[in-house]
């Protein structure tokens, strides 16, 4: 005579069954300890965050609607928008964001889809290092390093400037040009990490996805554009705000370059210098809020524009 599991099983009472319960719901819960210690790391953020983010802000938006502690309503914005310096200001930072946003995610998506098909190890590594060497530069350091390069006189690509027609450092930094020279001193600062993170959501996709376009027979260039870059929108969203956010906030290459071209580089380039220029210069503090304010209110409009295009917040 055979018996079954559940027969020879012992009887578990309903106190033990109710322990176990208990246990189990133990264990899902995160220890206190570990919660402390993830309040105690976040912390610092929340208060460097508060003390120079949203606090500051706050106060800008007081000062962008105020006169002397009196509410002056859209004033300061009329008195911005009537200076003679915004709208050129306005203009060169738009070029410069436009081809800024436009050449780095075409050049960093094709070069971490060149670094990611390179099958040697070591070559790849060791590419990924060169990438992100610039990046170790400080901002008005590597403005340094461009104004040795923008001069024909000393540089070590001088031929190049020479064949379009730049003899001197004048030349080189003509506000025609400047657009292109502030995108080549950010991709070069930038660039590097960037190709790094997009290498990183290149190992994310799964491998039967690529093994399946392989059976199919998509070769590199349709498996890049019908498979690795749609995988790849939500980093390259992601890439394009956080981008937005910095080329908008254009101030260190300017006016490094306006110093050392004893004024070719006019002060007022950028919308930062003109605030700059408002506070410091004017003693308007109210005007330098409004521009401030400006560029906060354009910069999430665009930022949340990628960010629902992107689909940066949804989930896979």
């Amino acid at each position: 005579m055979t018996t079954t599991a559940q027969e020879t099983a012992p009887a578990v009472g309903p106190l033990e069954t109710e322990g176990r319960r208990r246990g189990a719901r133990r264990r899902k819960r995160p220890d206190r300890s570990q919660t402390r210690i993830g309040y105690a790391f976040s912390a610092g953020y929340t208060i460097l965050l508060l003390a120079f983010g949203v606090f500051p802000a706050l106060y800008a938006v007081y000062l962008a609607f105020t006169k002397n502690g009196a509410f002056v309503g859209a004033d300061n914005f009329a008195k911005v928008f009537d200076d003679y310096r915004f709208w050129p200001a306005v203009q060169h930072v738009a070029v410069f964001v436009l081809i800024w946003l436009i050449s780095l995610t075409v050049l960093v998506v094709l070069m971490a889809l060149i670094v990611h098909a390179i099958r040697v190890r070591w070559a790849s590594s060791a590419v990924r290092f060169l990438y992100y060497i610039p990046g170790a530069l400080a901002g008005a350091s590597s403005v340094m390093l461009w104004l040795f390069l923008l001069d024909p006189t000393v540089s070590p690509v001088a031929w190049v400037l020479q064949l379009f027609g730049m003899e001197t450092f004048v030349q080189t930094v003509a506000l025609d040009n400047l657009p292109v020279i502030f995108t080549l001193i950010a991709f070069w600062t930038g660039a590097g990490g960037w190709i790094i993170i997009m290498y990183g959501a290149l190992n994310n996709i799964p491998v039967e996805v690529m093994e399946a376009a392989r059976i199919d027979g998509a070769g590199t260039i349709k498996t890049a554009w019908h498979i690795q870059i749609p995988l790849m929108r939500k980093w390259i969203s992601y890439m394009a705000v956080m981008a937005l956010a910095a080329g908008t906030q254009l101030f260190v290459e300017p006016r490094v370059l306006s110093q050392a071209s004893k004024g070719v580089v006019p002060p007022d380039y950028s919308l930062n210098q003109l605030a700059y220029l408002f506070a410091f210069k004017q003693n308007d503090f109210n005007g330098s809020a409004a521009i401030s304010l400006l560029l906060l209110v354009v910069a999430a409009g665009l930022s949340a524009l990628f960010v629902f295009r992107g689909g940066l917040f949804e989930r896979d």
